[in-house]
């Protein structure tokens, strides 16, 4: 594998290095954002909801939005600077806001940066490579990203290790940023992105093909299944394990989706992206059942939280993978838009439905909730999208 890896266009490492430090950055902070609006900003939980409400549903309206842009415009990478450059301004400025609507301002900021480049960088990852390495780019993009998850939370540690103050490492987020906007500059856009007519602007499904739109069923459906993380590290905390350990727990999870992630996105390029993607569903499904199940810390939970690690490698890359597959190129962002879309909105309800079942009923309901919406997905995507209907690694 490390040979096509290498040969890997300039173009997918460049994207892949701006998500690291990007997300280096992005986590390093978000993990303080609750700290600082409770204790310098005196607010409470009902601000962080509206704040993170409002910053979430901007992003995934965003999404598509600028999906539809980049198929009009055929230009990827001036969203990509500009989505990149809006956050990077926004984060330091976090250090001089007095009360809580002015953090809004500043997480809505950062959201429409976000919303801006993601689904044109997807594009644009996907037109710079061949299906046959599609996965494999996608997957090095994943594994790169989820490397500035575990960097991120280790350099505030440090930082607060040093006593720094939160101000203090708000306004050292503005290097990162810089680092960010420079390399984005350095984006080169493969000569085929321009050489398609231009088109009305169409935001519709109308003219996706029927696989695509089972698609996207199959994703709404999983992510109904797939609420917030956080209650993730709250059954671990329920079940024992000490409150210091707990970032180093997600820490961990994001390590092993860092290692794992290339190789197993790399190997749907050969056995196809429905067989990995329907595993995937397959092992989030007892993932949560196991979760619900377990009755306390140990390194039975240690080994469950590792293989969720490998349910993130083994899915992130390839669901985009799939969809830059089944998606006509000239409506590429579109489809990446619609998918980007699909999977943040249903993030909120899929929370509530679990937030309400963990607390109205048990934690056992509710993760096996999740898990029977996974394993329901992954039969419907074996079935109903189907792997006679896709060709191994393209469409």
């Amino acid at each position: 594998m490390l040979k096509p890896l290498f040969a890997l266009p300039r173009t997918v490492w460049l994207i892949g290095l701006i998500s690291l430090v990007n997300d280096s950055a992005s986590e390093m902070l978000y993990p303080l954002i609750p700290l600082y609006l409770s204790s310098v900003l005196m607010a409470g939980p009902r601000a962080l909801g509206i704040i993170e409400g409002i910053a979430e549903a901007t992003a995934s309206l965003l999404k598509l939005f600028s999906g539809v842009i980049v198929d009009r415009t055929r230009r990827a990478k001036p969203w990509i600077v500009f989505g990149y450059g809006l956050a990077g301004l926004g984060r330091p400025l976090i250090a001089f806001v007095g009360s809580w609507p002015w953090l809004l301002v500043i997480r809505f900021s950062d959201r429409v940066g976000k919303g801006l480049r993601s689904s044109p960088r997807d594009a644009l990852l996907a037109a710079s490579v061949g299906p046959e390495w599609r996965g494999l780019a996608f997957g090095l993009h994943r594994a790169m990203d989820n490397a500035g998850a575990v960097l991120g939370p280790l350099m505030a540690s440090l930082l607060l290790a040093t006593q720094m103050p939160l101000k203090g490492i708000f306004l050292w987020s503005a290097i990162p940023a810089a680092v960010c906007l420079a390399l984005a500059f350095w984006i080169r856009e493969p000569q085929a992105a321009g050489a398609h007519p231009h088109h009305e602007f169409d935001w519709r499904l109308a003219g996706m093909p029927p696989a695509f739109k089972r698609y996207l069923a199959v994703v709404a459906l999983f992510t109904m299944g797939n609420s917030s993380n956080m209650f993730l590290l709250l059954r671990a905390k329920e079940l024992g394990v000490p409150e210091a350990q707990i970032p180093l727990l997600w820490a961990a999870v994001s390590a092993v989706a860092m290692l794992f992630a290339t190789p197993l996105s790399a190997l749907s390029d050969r056995v196809g992206r429905v067989h990995l993607l329907v595993g995937g569903y397959i092992a989030y499904g007892l993932f949560y059942v196991g979760l619900g199940l377990i009755a306390h810390d140990g390194a039975l939970l240690f080994a469950l939280f590792a293989f969720y690690g490998l349910f993130m490698a083994a899915t992130e890359g390839v669901e985009k993978a799939l969809v830059a597959d089944l998606a006509p190129v000239a409506r590429r962002g579109t489809a990446f838009g619609w998918f980007n879309l699909t999977a943040g909105a249903f993030l909120l309800p899929a929370s509530l439905v679990f937030g309400w079942l963990y607390q109205a009923a048990s934690p056992l309901i509710a993760f096996a909730f999740s898990g029977s919406c996974a394993l329901l997905a992954a039969v419907l995507l074996w079935r109903w999208v189907g792997v006679g209907r896709i060709a191994l690694g393209s469409a």
